[in-house]
């Protein structure tokens, strides 16, 4: 039912996990499709292929977008491979893996992760501002952790909570042009990022107190996010959707 043929999409964090899923996803609908990413050249000329195969126009290109040059450098490659954008899906960021009490936590991981996780995204956003057209749509990815918080991780749960409250701010700016503005938050997802936790049993563990008894795969948080780039999405706007397997409901 969702078709994006003719729709001209951008993804960073696109060259692996959840970036790349929801980069090929968007081409099997239709979309053309740029991915963003810092340093995996393997990694995002592997997805570059299969969104290639999928009969989409398609480019990789590797920015720093936690810088203004490097945001507005992927952006202008955007704008020359396509003329234009209708849909920008904002998924780059990190997660600090070792827990670190409040008391304990270091200037360099509080500003690393600002850096990476709001300065990454209010460059990339400040971009696709401009260059996505009326009636396009903007998807970030956040994380469960920005709604509830998340113990020994202040600095990635407040990253990811600042997120939720620009995408309501830019939702009604956008409004006026009919274009649409969310984020999805997922839970925990089978990708590289979580690989230390999910080690020695651990994705056992975690996937026991998950009401749906699983652990995300990157496709699944991928469907979610094409969803609100689609028409069938066109009067959703300014919303967090979960995708976390009801985690949510366990406190």
């Amino acid at each position: 039912m969702i078709s994006l043929r003719g729709r001209r999409a951008l993804v960073t964090g696109g060259s692996r996990g959840i970036g790349a899923a929801t980069a090929l996803l968007l081409a099997e609908c239709g979309a053309d499709v740029g991915i963003g990413y810092r340093s995996r050249e393997q990694d995002a000329a592997g997805v570059v292929k299969q969104l290639a195969e999928r009969g989409v126009s398609a480019f990789a290109f590797a920015a720093d977008i936690a810088t203004r040059e490097g945001a507005e450098a992927l952006f202008e490659r955007a704008e020359r491979e396509f003329g234009g954008l209708d849909i920008f899906v904002g998924n780059a960021g990190i997660w600090p893996v070792e827990d670190v009490p409040l008391r304990d936590l270091g200037d360099d991981r509080w500003a690393r992760t600002m850096t990476e996780n709001v300065s990454s995204m209010f460059y990339t956003t400040r971009a696709a501002a401009r260059l996505v057209g009326d009636g396009g749509r903007i998807v970030l990815v956040s994380s469960t952790a920005g709604q509830r918080g998340e113990a020994f991780h202040a600095d990635y749960a407040a990253s990811k909570g600042a997120m939720i409250s620009f995408v309501k701010a830019l939702a009604g700016e956008r409004a006026p042009r009919d274009g649409t503005v969310n984020c999805v938050a997922p839970g925990w997802v089978d990708t590289e990022m979580c690989a230390d936790p999910f080690a020695e049993g651990g994705r056992e563990r975690i996937a026991a107190g998950i009401p749906l008894g699983r652990v995300a795969t990157a496709r699944d948080i991928a469907g979610p996010i094409v969803f609100l780039c689609s028409d069938l999405a066109r009067h959703v706007t300014g919303e967090v959707l979960n995708v976390n397997g009801g985690s949510v409901l366990c406190g």
